[in-house]
């Protein structure tokens, strides 16, 4: 019967049990979270017990990547039943601060990306999102040192501003991407997808019916500018406030015209009633 996991609270505790784990030689991977954990999370912790002896999860609801007009307060927040989940995915450590002891009284930095986080994708629509990912990721992997870390694709701009951090700030962890999980009709998992009733549950998988069709288009010949414009139209046709559907070069993150022109990432995002999804697809 699977254990539980250990929770730490505190960074002398977190410090204690990471020692622990070095001082035998183990491997250690990361899988950061906001908690409310879905299929998509406990797939990163099983990806994450393939690449490492030990996984540490992280659940904390990070203020500073909200702004005032965003969810932060109604952000779904299942503590008992993510451990319980936890405990039957085998992972061997919480690490749930709270906001004080993440962001003591006096804490004044905060990192500021660029490159790939002012691509005018997500960064257009939520400017002050990605240097609250940067700078509570940071401090994650500086808390935990992980040799690994485990992150979804769906996230795909916040995945490939990660993985620009850590190269940048030269921090020893392999940023590992991995595949979006959908359900069955192919909406990719999310905790915001339990805000959606059930009238927008059932259009939502338009987003994911989008991109791969335009992913298609493309793959056969299609100019770039025709299958996105078509896209475009077939998502707010049903009822979407569409924020964008872009082609992009999959790892600049750049404008892209051709599929000649380097890998192509198709990202999206749009609103139904109060619920803004994201998603995305390769080429």
């Amino acid at each position: 019967m699977p254990t539980r996991p250990t929770i730490v609270r505190t960074l002398p505790a977190l410090r204690r049990a990471i020692a622990s784990y070095r001082k035998t030689g183990q491997t250690v991977a990361l899988v950061p979270t906001m908690g409310a954990l879905h299929r998509g999370h406990l797939e990163l912790v099983n990806e994450a017990r393939k690449q490492a002896r030990r996984v540490v999860v992280s659940i904390f609801v990070n203020p500073t990547q909200f702004a005032p007009n965003e969810d932060f307060g109604s952000y779904p927040r299942t503590f008992a039943r993510d451990i319980k989940a936890l405990r039957e995915a085998g992972a061997d450590l919480v690490w749930a601060p709270t906001p004080p002891v993440m962001y003591p009284e006096g804490f004044s930095t905060r990192i500021e990306p660029a490159g790939v986080a002012k691509a005018g994708l997500e960064d257009k629509y939520r400017p002050h999102f990605f240097g609250g990912v940067a700078t509570v990721v940071t401090k994650l992997f500086t808390q935990v040192i992980p040799d690994f870390a485990m992150f979804g694709q769906k996230d795909y701009q916040q995945l490939r501003v990660v993985t620009q951090v850590a190269k940048d700030l030269d921090l020893p962890v392999k940023v590992v991407g991995i595949p979006t999980v959908r359900e069955e009709d192919g909406l990719a998992l999310s905790s915001r997808n339990a805000y959606l009733s059930a009238d927008e549950r059932a259009v939502a998988p338009t987003l994911a019916r989008v991109l791969k069709s335009a992913a298609a288009k493309i793959k056969k010949g299609d100019p770039i500018a025709r299958a996105v414009t078509v896209g475009r139209a077939e998502i707010t046709a049903v009822g979407f406030a569409l924020d964008y559907l872009e082609a992009r070069h999959a790892l600049t993150l750049a404008p892209i015209t051709s599929g000649k022109d380097g890998p192509v990432r198709l990202l999206v995002a749009a609103r139904i009633g109060k619920t803004r999804l994201i998603d995305n697809l390769g080429v």
